[in-house]
C-alpha cells in the first residue's frame, strides 16, 4: 500500500512539472522575477536559451488562475537556466474535465447472487498548456526605452 502511495504522489507531482529542451548556451541561474514574458514582438538581438513547456496543473481551477500558473512556471524554467527573458509562443487546453459516472453489475457465485452500483465523480479541471522559447537579451533596459508617441499638432478653427 505505501508503495502504490509513493507511486501515486509521484506520478500527481510530475503531472504538475514543466519541461526544457537546451538549444543554446545556458547562464547561471537568476531569480524567476527578474525574467520578463514577451507576449508580442521579441526584442532585437536576443540568444536562444531553450524550448519550454509547462502545464497549469491537475488541480488549478479558473482561466486566469490557469495562465497565471502556466506563466509562473515558464519563468521559473527559464531562470533556472538564466535566462531573462521567455517569448511567449501560446496555450492550449487539454482534455478531460468534470464528468460524472454510473457502473452497476451483478452475478451469482456458488448458488448465492450479488449485485453492485457505484458512482464516480472527477471534479479536476482540465489543464492548460504553454509553450516558450527561454532567451537571453543581452541590454533588456534598452529594449524598455521606447520613445514617447509624438504629440498630434493642435487643430485650429477655421476663420469664419
Amino acid at each position: 500500500m505505501r508503495l502504490f502511495l509513493t507511486a501515486l504522489l509521484g506520478l500527481a507531482l510530475s503531472a504538475c512539472a514543466s519541461s526544457a529542451l537546451v538549444t543554446g548556451t545556458p547562464r547561471a541561474p537568476i531569480d524567476p522575477s527578474q525574467v520578463r514574458v514577451y507576449f508580442q514582438a521579441p526584442p532585437g538581438g536576443y540568444e536562444e536559451i531553450a524550448l519550454l513547456e509547462s502545464n497549469s496543473g491537475a488541480f488549478t481551477y479558473g482561466e486566469q488562475n490557469k495562465m497565471n500558473s502556466v506563466v509562473a512556471k515558464l519563468r521559473k524554467e527559464a531562470a533556472k537556466l538564466g535566462a531573462n527573458g521567455v517569448l511567449f509562443r501560446g496555450t492550449a487546453d487539454g482534455y478531460g474535465g468534470s464528468g460524472v459516472s454510473v457502473g452497476a453489475g451483478g452475478g451469482r457465485v456458488g448458488g448465492s447472487s450479488f449485485s453492485s452500483g457505484g458512482i464516480g465523480v472527477n471534479i479536476s479541471p482540465r489543464q492548460k498548456y504553454a509553450r516558450g522559447i527561454a532567451i537571453y537579451v543581452a541590454n533588456p533596459a534598452a529594449v524598455d526605452e521606447t520613445p514617447p508617441a509624438p504629440v498630434p499638432a493642435p487643430v485650429s478653427e477655421p476663420q469664419r
